[in-house]
């Protein structure tokens, strides 16, 4: 298994009736509620956590990209890649990622992630979303029917940058480009590995297969909505005749560890917090006309993924988030026989791990990573050992992180 601490850097202030008097925590939750001086001491927290996440022997730390809102604080995440990457050294930075259609040019994304590279002497994992709709087409005024034609494109460009050794020229649709020629370009050669997250669209699964890349579904459902998700990945996968490898996937998962069950209510407020302020977002910036296909619309997946949201959002209770998988919970035993069964049945072998979620402590966060690294790693870390994976950086490969300390 490839066990990485995943943060969203959530905003951890907001007002107690948010989900009741505001419209959406995305696109439109006005920034008068956001407090600098607050929020100067989340991030400080937050990269503290990521920091330590690589101390506790975490194969990964990951960070992403999204705007406008309150849910994820990282407009830039190559900034705080950068941060982490002068503070540690053994862990993958994976940057999942760089929303490709949102960068004018794209090259920009081929130049600061080649960067980002050769810093931390290969260690990037890139990741390149499509992007959420409230980031991409709310936030940034895409149009959703050309999203994906111009993400492609974009994409093209940036892997032509990262290969060639000479300037060339690129006359797209969406970009023209007299010269091509970034300095510096990357570490690894010919590229960093490359991951795509995804909610289930059906052109997502498509694409990662036909480029061989890792899919990452990143979905707060939990692991038994996920499954009919990653079921639905590995179908087509053998449909279009490729070997399974359960490093081709990965999955988010939230994970709460406490010293016995009965304890591990300590993290029921962060929980209710996220879900109920965090993902607080109406359907209509989520799933906007001309955003998902109408294939994926009508799929499984896509209604699978619509249901489980809407209830979790406005019905569930803490036992009904336990139960439904939304959030893995409990003492050290409780999490290692759950997140097994979990794994062996999303056939995954890159894991995500959300330890810090909604309005966490820095002090609980710290503990729910402890614990996780010293008594649920060790179980599961060997989980997959007979597979090999080819979305590594390939240094890594040969020197595999500790566990605990």
């Amino acid at each position: 298994m490839k066990l990485c601490f995943f943060h969203l850097m959530p905003y951890q202030d907001l007002p107690d009736n948010f989900e009741k008097d505001y419209h959406s925590v995305w696109v439109d939750a006005p920034n008068s509620l956001f407090d600098p001086e607050k929020a100067e001491h989340m991030y400080n927290d937050f990269l503290d956590e990521l920091e330590y996440a690589e101390a506790m022997g975490f194969d990964a730390i990951c960070v992403n990209e999204h705007h406008g809102n309150a849910y994820g604080m990282m407009p830039s995440p190559n900034l705080m890649a950068s941060a982490m990457i002068r503070a540690t050294s053994k862990a993958a930075v994976v940057v999942l990622g760089n929303s490709l259609a949102l960068y004018n040019p794209p090259i920009r994304v081929a130049e600061e992630m080649a960067m980002l590279d050769v810093m931390s002497g290969g260690r990037l994992i890139a990741g390149f979303p499509l992007g959420t709709s409230m980031d991409t087409i709310f936030g940034y005024g895409q149009v959703p029917v050309t999203l994906r034609e111009k993400y492609q494109e974009a994409h093209d460009l940036v892997m032509k940058a990262w290969k060639e050794r000479e300037p060339f020229s690129f006359n797209g649709k969406f970009t023209q480009l007299r010269y091509v020629n970034i300095w510096p370009r990357p570490y690894q050669q010919p590229h960093p590995p490359i991951w795509v997250p995804g909610s289930g669209s059906l052109e997502t699964w498509d694409w990662t297969i036909k480029n061989d890349y890792v899919y990452c579904y990143l979905s707060y459902s939990g692991y038994k909505v996920g499954k009919t998700i990653l079921d639905g990945f590995w179908d087509e996968m053998e449909r279009q005749g490729k070997e399974f490898n359960p490093y081709h996937a990965g999955f988010l998962q939230l994970v709460a560890v406490s010293e016995t069950d009965e304890q591990a209510e300590e993290y029921k407020d962060s929980i209710e917090y996220f879900f109920k302020k965090s993902l607080h977002i109406p359907a209509g910036f989520a799933n906007p006309p001309g955003y998902r296909s109408v294939r994926t619309n009508a799929s499984q997946a896509g209604s699978a993924t619509a249901d489980s949201r809407t209830k979790q959002l406005s019905d569930f209770t803490w036992t009904d988030y336990l139960e439904a998988g939304n959030v893995i919970v409990g003492s050290p035993e409780t999490v290692v026989k759950e997140l097994t069964h979990a794994v062996k049945e999303l056939r995954v072998g890159n894991l995500m791990l959300l330890l810090q979620f909604g309005d966490m402590p820095k002090e609980l966060a710290m503990k729910n990573t402890t614990l996780f690294a010293n008594e649920v790693m060790p179980h599961v870390k060997d989980i997959w050992s007979e597979y090999e994976t080819r979305w590594w950086p390939e240094k890594l490969s040969k020197a595999p992180q500790e566990a605990g300390r």
